[in-house]
């Protein structure tokens, strides 16, 4: 371990880009969190703070700028904790801050959409209209992509042509989430639908011209608009924020985990081995990640009992380990 003297070589800021250079060399992107702590580090440069990182430093600058209520203050002092992790190596003197300041963030619950609501959903998309008629066919399309393969909003509205192997039945998702690249498998259905959705839409001499697979006019579909939209449907749907957050199209990727997990449990299967493959599928980074989706609904929280405590603290243990 290096001596005290290595926090006093360089600036505050410099200490964060050296942590955010080392975590995405291993992989990882970091974007909402390396906004937080380049910002930490500009505070902690302009007060001119010179020393290795304090709790009282990040509680001061989670506090005094920006959102200050307590979920954001404890996800920003958070980021700062991770980072405290890493420079501790490097100067003894520094303070790891303590979990549980603020709010803790936690996870949404997901909303687990029912077979009704997929079918009233798909139907109120048939009723988008736009100039070249191409709209309702894309969204009927990409919900049912999502719903069947659990993919990223974000990994199927960047899809090419050249991602999407109708022949074969696979699509390529390229460097997405966390720079990781996997290939999805489709069932035959899927395929057939997939198909279906590109002789329609190489009908339309716009989409023609566009590289992209699923298409909005000229343009590529992006994930604002495919959350206004679905925005718009769930407003005609009648579907009312509930007591804990209101469906969205990623619940689509949340509703097929869940419904694999509970299938495989009916069928007597061994879920521990099942979730590492179904981690690899959803391009999770870490199976606990995964593990997550036995605590979604009381269905799968009855069997996840003790096993996935223990699973999750063994986790917890290695991730504090120096």
């Amino acid at each position: 371990m290096a001596n005290g003297r290595a926090m006093k070589t360089g600036t505050m800021m410099s200490h964060v880009q050296e942590y955010l250079a080392f975590r995405r060399k291993i992989g990882f992107v970091l974007e909402s969190s390396g906004r937080m702590l380049r910002s930490f580090a500009r505070y902690a440069d302009g007060v001119g703070h010179s020393d290795a990182v304090t709790t009282a430093l990040a509680v001061r600058w989670a506090t005094l700028l920006g959102k200050r209520t307590p979920s954001t203050v404890a996800k920003k002092v958070e980021a700062v904790r991770q980072f405290a992790k890493y420079r501790l190596q490097f100067d003894p003197h520094t303070e790891v801050p303590p979990y549980g300041i603020g709010s803790p963030y936690r996870r949404r619950t997901p909303h687990i959409y029912s077979d009704a609501e997929i079918s009233e959903l798909l139907r109120q998309a048939r009723t988008l209209g736009s100039p070249d008629g191409l709209q309702s066919q894309t969204y009927v399309t990409l919900f049912s992509l999502l719903i069947s393969t659990g993919m990223r909003v974000g990994e199927a509205v960047r899809l090419t042509r050249a991602d999407v192997d109708l022949e074969r039945g696979l699509i390529a998702i390229n460097k997405t989430k966390f720079r990781k690249s996997r290939l999805v498998p489709l069932h035959v259905s899927t395929t057939r639908a997939l198909c279906a959705y590109t002789k329609i839409r190489d009908r339309h001499p716009c989409a023609i011209e566009s590289a992209a697979f699923f298409v909005n006019g000229r343009r590529r579909l992006t994930v604002a608009k495919v959350g206004r939209t679905f925005a718009e449907l769930r407003r005609k749907l009648g579907w009312e924020k509930t007591d804990k957050a209101s469906p969205r199209a990623y619940d689509f990727r949340h509703t097929f985990a869940v419904n694999r997990l509970i299938r495989w449990y009916k069928e007597g299967a061994n879920i521990d081995e099942r979730i590492s493959m179904l981690s690899t599928y959803l391009g999770h980074v870490n199976v606990t990640d995964t593990y997550w989706y036995l605590t979604a609904t009381p269905e799968l929280l009855a069997i996840s009992g003790s096993r996935f405590e223990a699973f999750a603290d063994i986790s917890r243990q290695r991730r504090n380990d120096p």
